[in-house]
């Protein structure tokens, strides 16, 4: 059973348990209890339409810094072997500032603002160092089950805080709070907690990759003087490594092109919803609904892309998201919300899982931090486009109806640019940036 899973030795399994440690974040905070509170509480003072614009330009100068630490911190990683070190430094930074979200009330929409795009560019960047431990714990074979083990998890672990989170808030006098917005500031502290706890079998089970005999150590200590000289040194040199794999780098264009339009649909669903006058029990069941929706249908797509391939996975599900973008401009009911969120739970983790294991096996495995990089980076620069168009456009129409159509267009170039990626040029080509193919673990 925990080999169908790809969860069948100890390394796999602490690994996949961050995605339950970190998933806290995504769904509470992200996606669901923080947009709210910034709609209703924080940014009370402003128009509604003002409210989306300003939390999708937060979202936007979130992304902009993780976009453009990630590649510098990623290829000073893979030097040094400091792939733990960096993830236990950001996620850390991510944890303290969820915390310090707790102290927010009305009319704190600024603090808000930049508390979270500190949480976030923890958040955002420990995942480059989580994502690159990859390639170095499973085989070729096993990318793609244990990527999704390791989202599905994170539905779990995820869904399971936000369904206690969900309580707190909507009923809050069983648990002898005074009223939501207390429970809301609980529900943050509670993510920092839980984030923290599930994050140490990672560092206790998964051993640092070894540095590459070919690499050159650097001064001592995980950030030495001159660290960032080094890392934006290397920076040009990885963009050139990047285009050396041609196909890796169509993919990667192909992600910057649908992950934005994936993202900006997570993080402004539900101050999207809320601007049109859905109520907070519809928003915040029907995210948790995703959660729990999304845990067998991400096996289901392990499952799918063994049958399809990872190109024919991603093919449904940028289709699903075509359609979520088009309804939910005529969405006005609160079963609505609940309909696409539904829909949105089939798909997501799975999206987002193979494109993780489809990018891991077209790069070679002892530059993966340096490439995970250049793969987060894909994301988080496009996310900046997502996020502030839908911002830009809501402030502009004075409403976010045009904001949501306006995701087609990202979902159908990606679509466009992944039927052109040749998988198995890509594969042999990271074969042999491998040295033929040598791997950290034992065959």
């Amino acid at each position: 059973m925990l080999r169908a899973l790809g969860l069948h030795r100890r390394e796999l399994r602490a690994w996949a348990l961050y995605d339950w440690a970190n998933s806290a974040f995504a769904t509470t905070v992200m996606a669901a209890v923080l947009p709210i509170f910034y709609a209703d509480v924080a940014a009370a003072p402003l128009p509604e339409h003002l409210r989306t614009a300003y939390w999708g330009y937060t979202t936007a100068a979130a992304l902009l810094l993780t976009a453009l630490l990630a590649p510098v911190l990623g290829a000073v990683a893979d030097q040094r072997g400091a792939k733990k070190r960096f993830l236990a430094f950001f996620a850390g930074m991510g944890i303290a500032a969820t915390a310090l979200l707790g102290a927010a009330g009305e009319g704190t929409w600024l603090y808000v603002s930049l508390v979270f795009v500190a949480a976030n560019v923890g958040f955002a960047a420990a995942n480059v160092f989580y994502d690159a431990l990859l390639p170095h714990i499973a085989r070729p074979s096993e990318l793609h089950r244990v990527s999704t083990a390791g989202f599905a998890l994170g539905y779990v672990g995820g869904g399971l805080l936000l369904a206690l989170n969900l309580l707190w808030i909507l009923k809050p006098g069983w648990f002898g709070l005074p009223d939501a917005r207390t429970a809301a500031r609980l529900a943050f502290g509670s993510v920092a907690l839980w984030w923290a706890l599930f994050s140490i079998p990672l560092f206790r089970g998964v051993p640092e990759p070894a540095r590459p005999p070919t690499r050159r150590p650097g001064p001592g200590g995980a950030f030495p003087t001159g660290v960032l000289r080094e890392g934006f040194g290397r920076l040009a040199k990885t963009f050139r490594e990047v285009r050396r794999y041609r196909q890796a780098f169509l993919f990667l264009i192909a992600f910057w092109l649908y992950s934005d339009g994936i993202g900006t649909i997570i993080k402004m669903a539900a101050i999207y919803g809320r601007e049109i006058g859905i109520g907070p029990t519809d928003l915040l069941g029907a995210l948790l609904l995703v959660q729990f929706v999304g845990i067998p249908c991400t096996f289901a797509f392990g499952a799918l892309a063994d049958r399809l391939g990872a190109k024919g996975g991603l093919y449904v599900a940028l289709g699903v998201y075509t359609a979520i973008a088009v309804l939910g401009f005529f969405m006005t009911e609160g079963w609505h919300f609940w309909a696409l969120a539904g829909a949105v739970g089939t798909v997501q983790g799975g999206a987002q899982a193979l494109s993780r294991s489809l990018y891991a096996s077209l790069i070679p495995p002892e530059k993966s931090a340096e490439f995970f990089a250049f793969y987060s980076v894909s994301g988080k620069f496009a996310g900046v486009v997502g996020p502030a168009l839908f911002g830009a456009i809501s402030q502009l129409a004075g409403g976010s109806r045009l904001s949501i159509l306006s995701l087609i267009v990202f979902f159908a170039l990606g679509w466009l640019l992944v039927s052109r990626v040749d998988l198995e040029e890509g594969r042999r080509a990271a074969l042999a940036g491998a040295g033929g193919g040598t791997h950290d673990i034992e065959d």
